[in-house]
């Protein structure tokens, strides 16, 4: 399952990086995660942080365990979780576009037990539709902390 979705931010790339980067005020910015709690930081950058991340998805409340895999800053990382019999791969990417920065988020889940292909091609296409508003929900909610925090210190 492929996703991709995209919001533009009226706002510096390193605004929009120092909040996406932020995982320790996720909870804070992102409506849907209810708590973090980071479990290994590296000693330097962000590749190799490591959190459990609680949040309600389809009505649940759900946790799982992410980490960074890759990173160029200002401009994208990486992150992997599994869980469940498959594997969720996300990018979160900044663009400078001429009317403020574009933020993307691109997932994708990839089922790697026999349950999980069984459970994907019986349902996936209902969790495509509600991890979509999920993920888009989330990028309006980074939307609207940053340029928050800007018209506050700006």
């Amino acid at each position: 399952m492929r996703i991709s979705v995209s919001v533009t931010i009226n706002a510096s790339k390193e605004d929009v990086w120092n909040v996406i980067t932020g995982i320790e005020q996720s909870a804070e910015t992102i409506s849907g995660i209810e708590k973090i709690e980071i479990l290994e930081k590296p000693e330097s950058g962000l590749v190799g942080l490591k959190w459990r991340e609680t949040r309600t998805l389809f009505g649940k409340t759900a946790t799982e365990v992410m980490w960074i895999t890759d990173a160029a800053e200002p401009q994208y990382y990486q992150t992997r979780a599994e869980s469940h019999g498959s594997v969720y791969q996300s990018k979160l990417s900044i663009a400078q576009q001429d009317n403020g920065v574009g933020l993307s988020m691109d997932f994708n889940g990839t089922p790697q037990t026999f349950g999980a292909r069984l459970m994907y091609a019986l349902m996936g296409f209902m969790f495509k539709g509600a991890t979509e508003k999920a993920l888009k929900r989330d990028l309006d909610d980074i939307k609207a902390a940053v340029e928050k925090s800007k018209s506050v210190s700006g």
